[in-house]
């Protein structure tokens, strides 16, 4: 069965998710500088079979688009470019950056550990993706 894979782009990194071949776990795959996210994905997508990808979807807290939604915007016009084939789910990522840091204190991480900005990315990645598979249900 194909995986679903997520996507939190930002302007620097950019946190990639990725589920079981059952779909039913997320888990984070990595964290990559956002202008080599597309030869990245180029490359995993020759390894692993991919039937959705979820882009996260900034907003501000009265659902209006935040201000790094046309960056997101311009990197999923690319993405539709550079892989046709490949559907595109747009999904809310309101507070799942909050999330990841509460999961990493939670999780017992360092002070030192929780400032890794991208472990931040690959685990709001992971929440986002985790969120989409127990709604999809």
């Amino acid at each position: 069965m194909p995986r679903i894979l997520a996507i939190d782009y930002g302007i620097k990194r950019t946190g990639i998710a990725v589920t079981d071949e059952m779909q039913m776990i997320a888990f984070g795959l990595t964290t990559t500088p956002s202008d080599t996210v597309i030869s990245f994905l180029k490359d995993y997508f020759t390894k692993e079979k991919v039937t959705l990808v979820l882009v996260g979807e900034p907003k501000q807290m009265d659902g209006t688009p935040s201000q790094s939604a046309e960056i997101i915007n311009a990197f999923v016009a690319l993405f539709h470019t550079t892989f046709p084939a490949i559907p595109v789910e747009r999904v809310d990522e309101r507070f799942t950056s909050k999330m990841a840091f509460q999961t990493m204190i939670d999780s017992g991480l360092t002070k030192k550990q929780r400032q890794n900005k991208a472990l931040v990315d690959e685990i709001a990645a992971t929440i986002m993706l985790q969120d989409y598979l127990h709604y999809k249900k």
